[in-house]
């Protein structure tokens, strides 16, 4: 994989404001992204022997593998580069508190964000970003 790639949650509303966050901040086009849902999505899970109904968290897929929830979020905004890169000072943060603190939020992102009825569509200019 040369480019790394993003897997999300498309019906998740806090998922698809990350990516619109990344697409905001991702001026270089360093990332590719998909749906965990979509035949992209569900073809890399497959690949990486993750059940074809995950959805739990974010996924980053690299050339050096797999990272999931709150470690591929650190990596991806240490990626995007610029101020974004002091995001590496969250390491001062045990491990187990920052990934406690993701899965308390994941687990309510639902009802916190809301959850839509269909996948994200690209826009036109977007649309080369998605695999």
């Amino acid at each position: 994989m040369s480019a790394p790639v993003i897997l999300f949650d498309g019906v998740c509303g806090l998922c698809n404001a990350w990516i619109d966050f990344v697409l905001r901040h991702d001026r270089r086009a360093v990332f590719r992204l998909a749906a965990l849902q979509s035949d992209a999505g569900q073809r890399v899970l497959l690949d990486f022997g993750l059940r074809q109904d995950y959805a739990a968290s974010i996924v980053l897929v690299t050339s050096e593998g797999m990272l999931l929830g709150e470690a591929a979020v650190w990596e991806i905004l240490r990626r995007l580069g610029g101020i974004w890169r002091l995001s590496a000072a969250a390491v001062l943060v045990p491990r187990g508190i920052r990934e406690w603190a993701y899965e308390f939020i994941a687990a309510r992102r639902y009802r916190w964000f809301g959850r839509k009825d269909v996948c994200r569509i690209p826009t036109p200019s977007e649309r080369a970003r998605f695999l």
